[in-house]
């Protein structure tokens, strides 16, 4: 469950689609939201996703489609042999850090589209890979639409492995997270 974005604000499509994205990472974020690490590192389910894994790959993900628009290095690419770090905390990351780092993106990203981008139209190439197809260009609108949905599908997977974690629902965490006095 995402908080509701309002349909006037922020006025313009750059604005509703950057608050779209936000939404989703609140999702994510309040999905660890009283969690000890180690919680956060737990697979309560039949699959190799864990929350703190989810929140790291969610934040890396958004960097590597920032730079990609930029057209600059992503300084945290991986290599193929440690491309599995990037669903896992490694040595010396822990939920804070990386909220901040995510933080980071964050702003980089509502920056970059709010003050470097002339067009919603204006393109970027993607890198040669098989899952992309060969010179396809992609607008900044489509990399803000992307955005949201890969958040989203991984908000998905942060409501159902909460959930199965220890019970508490999405609107519970909003609840907790906005603070709303005899309700939790």
């Amino acid at each position: 469950m995402v908080t509701h974005v309002p349909a006037e604000a922020p006025g313009d499509e750059r604005g509703a689609l950057l608050a779209f994205v936000e939404a989703q990472r609140g999702a994510i974020r309040r999905s660890v939201l009283g969690l000890t690490e180690e919680q956060a590192a737990s697979r309560p389910v039949a699959s190799e996703l864990s929350l703190s894994g989810l929140l790291k790959h969610v934040a890396e993900t958004e960097l590597s489609w920032l730079r990609m628009a930029q057209q600059r290095p992503n300084e945290r690419e991986r290599s193929a042999e440690h491309r599995a770090d990037g669903f896992r905390l490694t040595e010396g990351e822990t939920i804070p850090r990386v909220l901040e780092f995510w933080a980071k993106v964050a702003a980089e990203t509502e920056s970059f589209i709010r003050n470097d981008v002339d067009s919603m139209n204006d393109t970027f190439p993607l890198p040669p890979a098989p899952w992309f197809p060969e010179n396809e260009r992609c607008s900044m609108r489509w990399l803000l639409v992307h955005l949201v949905e890969e958040t989203a599908r991984h908000a998905g997977h942060a409501d159902l492995l909460r959930e199965a974690l220890d019970g508490r629902k999405a609107l519970d965490l909003v609840i907790e997270e906005a603070g709303y006095p005899g309700r939790s």
